[in-house]
């Protein structure tokens, strides 16, 4: 990808007051009935967006012989904790721009009832590569392994209050953290940007941890997870905020630090390793075989630029107490099909949920249309673009797939078990907490008819080309 060029973003009075004339135009997902109504059917396809359908209807099973998809409810897998984006720095100060009404209404649709539901957050500790400036909690000309110069004053301007609206929206999401470079100082060369961690900053850095914990607590904004490092494998070059560490030093920081260092401050937040590739899934077993560092880690989160999703089962079938978590990925805002790429989406979702995630996460929930504010070498668009020109506000291809999910899956709903190899074709279900089933089919190729079988009875499906479907049942 290539490097952007850093830009004058829009004053706030003026995308305020543009944004109440264009509010309108989001959609109120699933508003016309309430999610109690028992057999509901939505697609997404062509001008068609998450639009319901009349559900197929369950009948008797007459022919259990032919092709179909089979679902097994008795065959139960993880339980889901949810759907949700990042509210990076680039995301919020977008969203800070904009009048207090325009942004409530921007909040609803991405974590309110009638909008997507996102029921996760996940935030940076300091700065990330979509960010205005690059910047941590304690920016010293030196070191100061005392941390006398902690101070989350950046947060407070726009991205506290943003996460404060947003929890208050929905009062269960789940905010998780991660960070893209410990502070300067505590690394080798000095620079928030690339490097590696340096073994004798372990102490300060784990109580650097506590403090932003209880910071950000005070603030109103528990957050429920960390992780070490976003990326752990990759200094990018340093084109951006970011810090290698070898899987010994992660091990022991976790180990001998962290872990502990959150034990003793009483706090109930969840370690996740790795926050990085498939690819590194070797990796991840390595360190859990060690039962001193497994003692203080809830889980892995996996992004999945490189390498294939069922890297995520292998170590569950190594670890199956270890929780899988999908942390980061979006999409890119130069390729012609940002805005349609829904069943590619829907698709890559699928994968990753019949791999044990518990959770998927999209990267930016908001950016203009080059992906800005970025400080970072990549082409990332927001799940939703606001236009610095036009002042519209945008949705993705990949934002209309997570309304598949996010809005028929409930928190602690289990995936089950479905069987069935149709060319182009993906399938996915879940049994939620009330009783009710969900199943999400996906169709990249041209339109066909599926027959699925579930409990003795059948029903057949329409599966346009390039679409995604959700059935919910009772």
């Amino acid at each position: 990808m290539t490097k952007q060029t850093r830009r004058t973003f829009l004053r706030g009075a003026s995308i305020a007051a543009a944004l109440l004339g264009c509010m309108d135009e989001i959609p109120v997902l699933g508003q016309a009935a309430p999610f109690t109504a028992k057999n509901r059917a939505w697609t997404t396809t062509g001008e068609e967006k998450f639009k319901e359908q009349a559900f197929p209807g369950w009948l008797a099973n007459s022919d259990a012989g032919a092709p179909g998809i089979e679902i097994d409810a008795s065959q139960k897998f993880q339980s889901m904790l949810g759907f949700g984006g990042a509210f990076t720095d680039a995301s919020c100060y977008l969203m800070n721009q904009m009048g207090s009404e325009p942004r409530r209404q921007l909040m609803a649709e991405l974590v309110g009832k009638d909008g997507l539901e996102f029921s996760m957050a996940r935030t940076s500790i300091g700065s990330s590569d979509y960010s205005r400036t690059a910047y941590s909690y304690d920016d010293s000309s030196t070191p100061d392994p005392e941390l006398k110069n902690f101070s989350i004053a950046h947060d407070r301007e726009y991205i506290l209050p943003v996460l404060r609206e947003a929890i208050q929206t929905n009062p269960e999401l789940f905010v998780f953290s991660a960070p893209w470079s410990p502070p300067g100082w505590m690394k080798s060369g000095g620079s928030l940007l690339g490097g590696s961690m340096r073994k004798p900053s372990f102490p300060a850095y784990a109580e650097y941890f506590v403090k932003f914990l209880e910071a950000y607590k005070a603030e109103g904004v528990p957050v429920r997870a960390v992780t070490t490092q976003n990326e752990a494998d990759t200094d990018q070059d340093g084109l951006m905020p970011a810090c290698l560490w070898g899987q010994e030093y992660e091990t022991g920081f976790i180990r001998d630090h962290l872990g502990p260092a959150i034990q003793k401050a009483k706090l109930d937040t969840k370690i996740w390793l790795l926050d990085h590739n498939y690819d590194l899934w070797g990796r991840v077993e390595d360190q859990l075989a060690n039962p001193a560092l497994a003692e203080f880690v809830d889980g892995v989160a996996w992004h999945g630029y490189m390498g294939k999703e069922d890297a995520m089962s292998r170590v569950h079938d190594a670890f199956p107490d270890k929780h899988a978590y999908w942390t980061e990925g979006g999409p890119d805002y130069t390729l012609p099909d940002y805005a349609t790429d829904w069943a590619k989406w829907s698709g890559t979702f699928a994968g990753i949920l019949r791999n044990w995630a518990r959770c998927i996460v999209c990267w930016n929930v908001v950016l203009d249309e080059k992906g800005a504010p970025n400080i970072g070498p990549f082409n990332c668009g927001g799940l939703l673009t606001l236009d610095s020109k036009t002042h519209k506000l945008s949705r993705s291809g990949m934002y209309w797939a997570f309304a598949h999910y996010s809005k028929a899956v409930r928190r602690g709903a289990r995936v089950i078990a479905t069987k069935g190899s149709f060319p182009k074709v993906d399938h996915v279900g879940f049994a939620n907490p009330d009783g009710s089933y969900v199943l999400v089919l996906t169709n990249q190729g041209e339109q066909r008819d599926i027959r699925c079988r579930f409990d003795g009875k059948s029903l057949e499906a329409q599966l346009p080309a390039n679409s995604v479907t959700t059935l919910r049942w009772a």
